[in-house]
């Protein structure tokens, strides 16, 4: 499992393993938004996996330009950016990830804000564009599983939701030489999964949100975030995946992004007891192959041909 220790071992231009490693080991890839994202989300599921001997890659699309991070995490870092790729880093290494890849967008911010129109922002970028460079990431490495948000983002995050949709496109491109050609041979992965967020959880939220007097139209730091609204979303679960044996190592990448920790109603301190409650578990939707009725998978590797 390599360590990172150098800042610049986490954001390398090839792989961290030669040729025959791509070949002989079981390889994921996870294509998210954000600096925290790959711990918040499906962390669980990464570190497992990571845990078990595949061959485990992230590609960031964003530098988390806009977490908000109070002024004594910032003590030693030139900005915002240099403090939450430092995070990435040690987050990366407690998963066991064999590789992280920023896209270096900027981050969009939530829906409606001015941000998402900057010109550097994830949102504001061409989606063919976005999918040409995941695209490339996946001929380059090979993947047999590929891992990305739902179609609304999770909680319909601007940079979440183009993720999604590009991450959709280069998977179905990278097998076509004449699609987003390259140097890189055409790839075809094996399985797509949309990772999810509990509906029960969300449910639960928004009754314990109005029994404490709360709006759950307006959950989060900011409250930007309708949970209602979310609530009412529904995606079938395909897969359930048990993270239990690496839980410390969960824990450890999620307490790694320290920075978005901090501060009254944050993700971090709530998504925290929310892991307490429903126990080591991650649920994924399965975009590809199409899955038959009733599905259930308990292992995102299987049928997969090594």
């Amino acid at each position: 499992m390599p360590a990172f220790h150098e800042f610049e071992r986490l954001f390398p231009k090839e792989p961290l393993l030669g040729p025959s490693a791509l070949e002989t080991h079981p390889r994921i890839l996870a294509v998210l938004a954000h600096p925290d994202d790959e711990s918040f989300g499906m962390g669980g599921t990464l570190a497992f996996y990571a845990w078990s001997g595949a061959q485990v890659f992230l590609v960031c699309a964003t530098n988390g330009d806009l977490g908000e991070v109070a002024p004594e995490f910032l003590h030693g870092y030139a900005s915002v950016v240099e403090r939450r790729k430092a995070e990435l880093c040690k987050a990366a290494e407690s998963l066991g990830l064999a590789g992280v890849y920023m896209l270096g967008y900027r981050d969009s911010g939530m829906p409606g804000s001015p941000d998402n129109q900057h010109p550097q922002a994830l949102a504001a970028a061409p989606l063919d564009e976005v999918a040409a460079r995941v695209t490339q990431y996946i001929r380059l490495l090979r993947p047999h599983v590929v891992l990305t948000f739902d179609p609304i983002g999770g909680y319909r995050h601007p940079d979440h939701i183009v993720a999604h949709h590009a991450t959709v496109k280069a998977f179905h491109a990278a097998a076509d030489s004449q699609v987003y050609p390259s140097d890189l041979a055409p790839y075809q992965p094996q399985k797509l999964y949309f990772h999810l967020i509990s509906r029960t959880f969300l449910r639960l939220g928004v009754i314990l949100m109005r029994l404490f007097g709360k709006d759950p139209k307006r959950f989060g730091r900011n409250g930007d975030i309708n949970l209602a609204a979310l609530a009412k979303e529904d995606f079938p679960v395909h897969a359930q995946i048990s993270y239990r044996l690496v839980e410390k190592q969960r824990k450890a990448a999620a307490l790694a992004h320290a920075s978005q920790m901090s501060g009254p109603g944050v993700a971090g301190g709530v998504f925290e007891r929310i892991l307490r409650f429903f126990g080591s578990k991650d649920q994924f939707m399965r975009a590809y192959p199409a899955p038959e009725p009733g599905l259930h998978e308990s292992d995102l590797l299987a049928d997969v041909r090594i």
